[in-house]
């Protein structure tokens, strides 16, 4: 069964300095590039999905800037399929779908941002497609949120997450793990 590998939304916009810095996504990225290789040494498939902004107005991502770009620790090279995604889930209104089937994926090895929004929504959209899922947990970052009067510091996002897909949508590993198996 040849593995696909989804790299979500690593854009200089969630690195420090940006304007949706995520809690960790330099670590997270490292381990990415790090998986990326990996799939690269062994000639399997890569698809890189890029979110930009619907809205010219938007807080970040916004199209033809450099927060936008795909950051350099998994910047793709000529031939790898990058995506241009609009909302959380990458198969909505994308190829990717149609990419993953024509390359005769069965299951997607899953990493980038935003644990609690993106890796969410796609993880769960790719599992009812029917895809066997591999999240990589380490290879993913969050930030920080708010409910009510309620703080949720981002490891704590984060984990919740990564629980609630581990059981049922996709098996949850640490990058070492997945390598090891690899």
């Amino acid at each position: 069964m040849t593995p696909g590998l989804l790299l979500i939304d690593i854009q200089n916009d969630y690195f420090p300095g940006g304007p949706m810095e995520l809690v960790g996504m330099a670590a997270a990225a490292a381990r990415a590039g790090q998986l990326l290789a990996a799939f690269r040494r062994r000639g399997l498939p890569t698809f890189h999905l890029q979110h930009l902004a619907a809205r010219p107005d938007a807080p970040f991502f916004r199209t033809g800037t450099p927060g936008a770009e795909i950051h350099e620790s998994v910047r793709p090279l000529a031939g790898e399929t990058v995506m241009v995604k609009h909302y959380p889930n990458s198969f909505r209104e994308t190829d990717l779908l149609e990419n993953l089937k024509r390359a005769e994926i069965e299951k997607v090895v899953i990493c980038g941002a935003m644990s609690h929004m993106c890796i969410d929504a796609t993880t769960r959209a790719a599992a009812d497609y029917g895809f066997k899922c591999l999240l990589v947990h380490d290879a993913c970052a969050t930030r920080d949120l708010v409910f009510g009067d309620v703080q949720v510091p981002a490891a704590q996002v984060h984990a919740a997450f990564m629980a609630a897909l581990g059981s049922y949508y996709a098996r949850v590993v640490s990058l070492e793990d997945l390598l090891r198996g690899f």
